[in-house]
């Protein structure tokens, strides 16, 4: 059993999947809700979603993120899923710190795949666990806000309040 919560945020209601024991398993903008339901039954296809309350802990770091203490979020618990490939990629995302940014390249080289920017392209796009792992930190070798599958706008925010696009908080 995984409950299925919300959770306010200024981006807009935040939808969450979480264990029993308070780990993070999948999190998305509530407008995304299919996205979330679809790459949360990829990994765990027979698991059911009750709905309640976010565990206090990741509700906490989540408003504390947003009050401004972007490294709050390393504190979170995630569920360790997907191939192997995705794991190394998930993991290096949560390494980049907040106020920083690295192109599809660069994050395939921290992972030791130069050359993998497609599939580390793919595998950020698959990333069930928003913001936590921050798959917005990653964009185009040009320095453009490529896509983000919670839309573009939120990307640039997200960067703007960690500080690493101009104007930041």
């Amino acid at each position: 059993m995984h409950i299925f919560s919300r959770i306010p945020s200024p981006l807009g209601h935040l939808l969450a999947v979480t264990a029993p024991d308070g780990t993070l398993h999948a999190l998305d903008f509530a407008d995304y809700e299919p996205r979330l339901r679809t790459l949360f039954a990829r990994h765990h296809p027979h698991a059911a979603l009750t709905p309640g309350e976010a565990p206090p802990a990741l509700t906490t770091a989540l408003g504390r993120y947003f009050a401004g203490e972007t490294r709050v979020l390393g504190t979170i618990r995630v569920a360790s899923f997907g191939s192997a490939f995705q794991q190394r990629v998930w993991s290096a995302l949560r390494q980049i710190p907040p106020g920083e940014t690295r192109s599809y390249g660069a994050l395939a080289a921290t992972i030791g795949s130069p050359g993998a920017s497609r599939a580390v392209g793919l595998a950020n796009g698959a990333n069930p666990i928003a913001i936590v792992v921050p798959c917005h930190r990653v964009i185009g070798a040009s320095g453009t806000l490529t896509g983000y599958a919670g839309g573009v706008t939120r990307k640039a925010w997200l960067l703007t309040h960690e500080g690493a696009l101009a104007g930041a908080p």
